[in-house]
This record gives structure tokens, sequence and C-alpha cells, in this order.
């Protein structure tokens, strides 16, 4: 009988990161789609506080998720790379 592959926990928290970037990604990306169109309805509509207070609102939150959440990403992305050039 063999022994299970021991986790390293390095690349456990790495995976649990890449994780949770790629969902602050998705939210978002979501939160700047959702401006674009309240924008967009506004625009056709009636743009008035309420748009204005939902499109602001929606850029702010987007850019609060996706700035780190892009940062953490491509790091993650490094990390990996370089254990596959160490041979890690």
């Amino acid at each position: 009988m063999t022994s299970p592959t021991p986790v390293d926990p390095v690349r456990a928290r790495r995976q649990q990161v890449a994780k949770y970037t790629l969902l602050a990604n998705r939210i978002g990306y979501l939160f700047f789609a959702l401006a674009i169109a309240t924008f967009i309805i506004g625009f056709a509509v009636s743009f008035n506080g309420a748009v204005s207070a939902i499109v602001i609102g929606s850029i702010i939150i987007g850019s609060i998720l996706l700035a780190p959440a892009i940062v953490l990403g491509y790091a993650v992305k490094a990390a990996e790379r370089d254990d596959r050039e160490r041979g890690l």
C-alpha cells in the first residue's frame, strides 16, 4: 500500500489565493458591466442622481475588487512559473 503524496502547504495556499482572485476578478468585472449597462440605460432614458450613484458606486466597488485581484493573480502565476523552471 502506497502512502498519499504529501501536500505542499505553500502550493495549497497559492491555489487558494488563485481561487479567490479568480472570484474577485469575475465579481469586479461584473460591477464594471453593471456600471456600463446602467450608464447606457440612463443615457437613453433619464440620467438622474440614482443612475449616477449606481454608476459611480459600481466603478468604485469594481476597482476595489480588481486592483488587488489582478496583482495577486499575476503573483501566483509568476510563482508557479518560477517553481516549474526550478524543477519543483
